[in-house]
């Protein structure tokens, strides 16, 4: 089994940037890929982005391109998601699943991902 631990989280002023950063532990060579997932008050749990734990290739959400940059780093089993300038006045919990194997054709975001995290919050203040 592998755990995920989502942390970098706080009180952001909108317009601001912040780094979110996903660790794993335990069995990491089970992780194929990490993805983002983002979910603000009374909405539906919102894709943001994906990574590929090996390789390093990544999958970003329209609305997140431009703005959003994921990056790895496999010795300290961490994934990043840099938030950068001008971002929504929107409050969530960001979550970083992973998938332990191969997902086919599927597009990120649109299959079931094997672990969860508890979340880190970021509160956007205006």
């Amino acid at each position: 089994q592998v755990q995920l631990v989502e942390s970098g989280g706080g009180l952001v002023q909108a317009g601001g940037s912040l780094r979110l950063s996903c660790t794993a532990s335990l069995d990491t060579f089970t992780i194929y890929a990490i993805a983002w997932f983002r979910q603000a008050p009374g909405k539906e749990r919102e894709f943001v982005a994906q990574i590929s734990w090996s390789g390093g290739g990544t999958y970003y959400a329209d609305s997140v391109k431009g703005r959003f940059t994921l990056s790895r780093d496999n010795a300290k089993n961490t994934v990043y998601l840099q938030m950068s300038s001008l971002q929504p006045q929107v409050t969530a919990v960001y979550y970083c699943p992973a998938d332990s194997r191969w997902r086919g054709g599927a597009v990120p975001g649109t299959h079931p991902y094997d672990y969860w995290g508890q979340g880190t919050q970021v509160p956007v203040s205006s």
